[in-house]
């Protein structure tokens, strides 16, 4: 079980720094200017490689995941509130990475209408959502 843990922790880390950095490649994509396209398509190949090699990372993230739940039995049974808590950041979280995916469709067609501001903004929920949900597995609150 510890080995599964392990890996779970690695590829949700993993899964997580791109998240991290994502959005950061969008906010430099708002802030590009309209004539700079090698800039521009520079930085919508790193979005484009950095959102797919997340989705490949949070795949083994999520199966080990419900291996350690399913399986294993953590977090399950009474006194386990933090897990269901943990399961609703965790569908957040797979839901922010489709945003971001559908955010770098509007870029690749010229539509974001969104400022760099919101960008900047929109980087910190995976702070948010990655202290919420360590916090939950460490200190099981409930």
């Amino acid at each position: 079980m510890l080995w599964v843990k392990a890996f779970h922790i690695v590829f949700v880390a993993s899964w997580f720094a791109g998240l991290f950095y994502l959005p950061r490649i969008f906010v430099n994509l708002a802030a590009v200017p309209a004539d700079s396209h090698a800039e521009r398509e520079r930085l919508l190949l790193m979005a484009r490689r950095l959102h797919r090699f997340a989705g490949i990372l949070m795949i083994p993230a999520l199966v080990l995941g419900l291996l350690l739940w399913l399986y294993y039995g953590i977090g399950r049974g009474p006194g386990n509130g933090w897990m269901h808590a943990k399961l609703l950041l965790v569908v957040g979280t797979i839901g922010y990475h489709h945003v971001c995916g559908r955010i770098l469709r509007q870029f690749e067609q010229f539509s974001n209408r969104r400022t760099e501001r919101w960008f900047r903004v929109f980087n910190e929920v995976t702070v948010l959502l990655f202290a919420a949900i360590v916090v939950l597995v460490v200190v099981k609150p409930f």
